[in-house]
């Protein structure tokens, strides 16, 4: 599957892929695989293990949500990682910030889309009660 609205492929961590997370779980959820190219090919990752610890504590220490984080393995024996980020009911923000994906990119809400944005999660929210 190639990179789209639900979809994300990265070879390696890094922080800032909180912000992709963020915005999955403000729009409608998806996948991000750490350790697979944008040609969808299994490089691995030499610190899976660590990785399995630090990126849950991460996601909920910034985001204040949780998102499954799996190990898995390719054929070839490589390991990487696949985060399963559900959508959110509540508006996410990560260091102040609300990113949305859209397409196959993560955009940073501001002015009236991010007035839409937080008016459209809160009539949600108010619909529940």
């Amino acid at each position: 599957m190639s990179e789209s609205q639900n979809i994300e492929y990265k070879e390696s961590w890094h922080d800032e892929y909180l912000k992709w997370i963020c915005g999955f779980a403000n729009a409608q959820g998806g996948c991000i695989y750490i350790g697979i190219n944008d040609k969808q090919q299994v490089i691995g990752l030499p610190d899976s293990k660590r990785l399995l610890e630090d990126i849950p504590n991460k996601i909920v220490n910034y985001l204040g949500i949780v998102a499954d984080v799996n190990l898995l393995q390719s054929k070839e024996g490589k390991e990487y990682i696949e985060i399963v980020v559900e959508p959110s009911n509540m508006p996410i923000a990560y260091h102040g910030a609300y990113h949305y994906r859209s397409g196959s990119t993560k955009q940073e809400l501001k002015g009236v889309a991010l007035q839409q944005f937080i008016l459209k999660k809160w009539d949600v929210l108010g619909m529940n009660y």
